[in-house]
């Protein structure tokens, strides 16, 4: 069995009693939270008769207990049903399935291009530490982190959509355009032009001073002494072996990060109206669907688990020392 198998099976052995958790602990919080989704009707329609109210809940079988509830749960999901949505009244996995590969393609595509550019720019700012170079990125690194990311999704909205003219405000293509292939494809990368720009940009300064930090401690180590003994050129010691080896706590920042992108799509996806993952995680709360809510946060932890996973693969090529043994196994 190949290092990389042997790695996959330890990681999903330990990712079900994690998910397993995350779903007890979910349904726990959310069970005794006040209201719910019945409640939140009837605010809605302005109040309603108690004997209706309670209709309701008998029909959404609302009024079991709470291990009855549970129980009926952790039976569907073994089924690989995710129950049924009371706000939209539709299956929770359809819903699912509808938004999450927008919000796939927006943090896809901005965690992309923020780990392209950071992983640049840390290299230019940590080849040569505390140069004229390295202050300049730094300090730009340093105020574009410092900036919120609703304040600049909203200010680069204005500009380039509102007074430029450039961009779309809003949406994730243009409704009933009537466009296939390239020209779809074109039109829905000019709709995410704006958001992933913002998310990048944050990110991207995350990334480039994790970078720079990360080489400006390689360049301690004995092993870049000996290679400059041995009269590489700085080129070469710079890419082959001191950004080799800083990239391996980025790549612990990208898995760390994957979980905070994923929740920050939620004000992304607000500014810019894009139906994704966080839009309709915010409308589960706020009408309060309990089974919506629990689907979003089940297919949250799996996301998290699958790009740790490829991450833990990743790691371990970068340094061979980190594959699991045959002991191990």
């Amino acid at each position: 069995m190949t290092a990389a198998l042997r790695l996959i099976r330890r990681r999903l052995a330990t990712s079900i009693p994690v998910l397993l958790i995350v779903i007890v602990l979910t349904f726990v919080l959310l069970e005794f939270s006040s209201g719910d989704a019945v409640d939140a009707y009837l605010i809605s329609i302005g109040g309603g008769d108690p004997a209706v109210a309670a209709n309701l809940r008998h029909a959404y079988g609302l009024d079991q207990s709470h291990l009855a509830r549970l129980w009926l749960y952790l039976s569907s999901l073994a089924r690989l049903d995710f129950g049924w949505s009371v706000a939209f009244e539709r299956p929770v996995a359809d819903l699912i399935v509808e938004r999450l590969p927008n919000t796939l393609l927006l943090m896809g595509s901005a965690t992309a291009l923020a780990f392209g550019l950071g992983t640049s720019l840390g290299i230019v700012a940590g080849a040569r530490p505390e140069s004229a170079t390295d202050r300049v990125i730094s300090t730009v690194s340093l105020i574009l982190y410092a900036i919120p990311g609703f304040w600049l999704g909203l200010v680069l909205s204005i500009v380039f959509a509102v007074k430029l003219r450039w961009l779309p405000s809003a949406g994730l293509e243009t409704i009933a355009s009537g466009r296939t292939g390239s020209a779809r494809m074109l039109d829905i990368a000019m709709h995410l032009a704006l958001p992933v720009g913002t998310l990048a940009v944050i990110y991207m300064a995350l990334f480039m001073r994790v970078m720079r930090a990360s080489m400006a401690e390689v360049w301690r180590l004995d092993f870049v002494t000996f290679a400059r003994a041995k009269g590489l050129s700085r080129r070469r010691i710079v890419l082959r072996h001191v950004a080799r080896n800083a990239l391996l706590p980025l790549v612990t920042m990208l898995g760390l990060q994957s979980a905070a992108m994923l929740g920050g799509s939620v004000v992304i996806e607000s500014i810019f109206a894009i139906p994704g993952f966080g839009r309709l995680a915010q409308e589960a709360v706020t009408q309060r669907d309990t089974p919506l809510l629990l689907g979003i946060i089940l297919t949250s932890a799996v996301l998290v688990i699958v790009v740790n996973l490829l991450l833990d693969l990743v790691y371990a090529l970068l340094d061979p020392r980190l594959q699991p043994s045959d002991r191990s196994a």
